[in-house]
């Protein structure tokens, strides 16, 4: 990894106690990494959220920050533990207790794109893999730790809006059960990584703007949502997975012809959600 970890936007005058981060949408994709696998450059970003911080670049303008990966989840996932080590794909790694998402080669190291196609034809070394987590992992992460830190200086409490976006498969087996196909899908861990009320509020911005939302299912949240949700101290995380068939094409991964039409909604509802953390509107800091 040669280019920057992160890009970290900082609005004029920060307005509100709200985060807004993309881990996934990283697209930095260096010549070495490209040679390392088996996959063409096109299959290679089927695990990318593609498109998501063009999405959200008007949140700074809220007096919001916005941060957002380079590296592309491909090469490291910054939504997973440093010690979620693949001994599939990492070389000197020991089996450990059962973790389903390294089981399925979703780990830090990531040894399947989507659809479960192998990244690489051998295992990387272990030198190799802790230079992606020293150089990328624990940048943003530090980054992401400052940036609610000083929110919750500022303002009392913490608010991180985790944006990402779901293949529109992923809701198959709830439109086959004869429901209506979610948009959204808002991870809060169950209610343990953001009081009631922020979640609501989320919930109720996209729900205003005609969107069907859903909650924890099939997705509550991964590390991030887990690591730094604690409503206890004032610090709320919550994921949100948007389906990318409402902005995208997804197999020839390029904005569709609702893209504009869509950005500017959401536009809307990123305003919304931003003024959750005005001190006007404050929240109650600990999970009710």
């Amino acid at each position: 990894m040669t280019g920057a970890p992160f890009h970290l936007t900082m609005p004029e005058r920060r307005l509100t106690s709200v985060v807004f981060a993309s881990p996934h949408s990283g697209r930095d994709y260096s010549e070495a990494f490209r040679n390392s696998s088996v996959l063409d450059e096109h299959t290679i970003r089927s695990s990318e959220d593609a498109f998501v911080e063009d999405l959200l670049d008007c949140v700074p303008t809220f007096g919001a920050p916005l941060l957002a990966a380079c590296a592309p989840r491909a090469y490291v996932d910054v939504n997973r533990g440093a010690d979620e080590l693949d001994p599939a794909v990492i070389n000197g790694i020991r089996p450990s207790a059962h973790n389903p998402r390294v089981a399925s080669g979703l780990g830090v190291i990531p040894r399947v794109v989507a659809g479960g196609r192998a990244i690489y034809s051998g295992k990387l070394s272990r030198e190799e893999a802790e230079d992606r987590i020293a150089g990328v992992w624990r940048p943003y992460h530090d980054c992401l730790h400052s940036l609610l830190e000083s929110a919750l200086a500022q303002f009392g409490e913490a608010i991180l809006v985790d944006m990402h976006s779901m293949p529109h498969e992923a809701m198959d087996s709830i439109a086959a059960a004869g429901a209506k196909r979610p948009e959204i899908v808002i991870g809060d861990r169950f209610g343990a990584a953001a009081a009631s009320p922020v979640v609501e509020q989320i919930e109720a911005a996209f729900c205003a703007a005609g969107f069907r939302t859903l909650r924890n299912a099939p997705f509550a949240g991964a590390y991030i949502t887990q690591t730094y949700g604690r409503p206890s101290r004032g610090m709320h995380a919550v994921q949100i997975e948007i389906d990318r068939s409402l902005y995208m094409n997804e197999r020839e991964i390029r904005p569709n012809g609702n893209y504009l039409g869509f950005k500017r909604i959401l536009a809307g509802i990123l305003a919304e959600i931003a003024t959750i953390g005005n001190r006007e509107r404050r929240i109650p800091l600990a999970a009710e």
